[in-house]
């Protein structure tokens, strides 16, 4: 299992397209600072066929003054619980 760190808006598509083909069903997108704008509705649907689960950092969404209800976010403890549940860690920037 590998947790996937993204913190490219979606104005980086290709960063995010490549962390997609990496990715499989066991693995976790876990969106981080400026990632977390893929949660807008515009790009939301765009994460709807991702292998795997798709987490957002709940301080990047409060500092951008965003919510999600459709995707799941975790605090900073849960940040860290995910990079211990996971084999290793893959950063996209």
């Amino acid at each position: 299992m590998v947790l996937h760190t993204l913190n490219q808006a979606p104005a980086n598509a290709a960063c995010m397209a490549s962390a997609l083909a990496a990715m499989t069903a066991q693995d976790t997108l876990l969106l981080i600072e400026d990632g977390v704008y893929w949660t807008l509705p515009t790009f939301a649907s765009q994460l709807a066929n991702i292998p795997g689960s798709v987490v957002a950092l709940a301080p990047d969404l409060q500092a951008r003054g965003l919510t999600s209800d459709a995707i799941e976010s975790v605090d900073d403890a849960g940040f860290v619980a995910l990079c211990v549940s996971h084999d290793k860690v893959v950063s996209w920037f």
